[in-house]
């Protein structure tokens, strides 16, 4: 017989697991960037195709980008989704803005 003294086990001295909070962040994001891709299609019509013909591997570079801010902003704030819905929309509007600005001025 071995010397073994039973113990119980206690299912409070479990250590608890962070709830995962990267995948509504990172539909959030994406859904951020087919709005903001969006937008100039609203503003300018189907003109917008002729400007995206050329222009397209810069704001197919953004869907990463849009994802992970969505990631991180829903990390941040720990869950809360209507904030990160709204902090991830505004920042990658503004990516969409700054990136669409830079091209049609250059």
């Amino acid at each position: 017989m071995h010397n073994v003294t039973p113990m119980l086990a206690r299912k409070d001295d479990r250590e608890q697991e962070d709830p995962s909070w990267s995948f509504p962040g990172g539909v959030v994001g994406f859904a951020s960037y087919w709005l903001a891709l969006a937008i100039p299609f609203v503003i300018y019509g189907a003109n917008t195709l002729f400007f995206f013909l050329y222009t397209w591997p810069f704001f197919l570079a953004l869907l990463p980008v849009s994802v992970l801010v969505g990631i991180v902003a829903n990390v941040l704030l720990r869950g809360q989704l209507i904030w990160t819905i709204l902090l991830t929309a505004v920042v990658v509007v503004c990516l969409f803005w700054l990136l669409f600005t830079l091209l049609t001025g250059w």
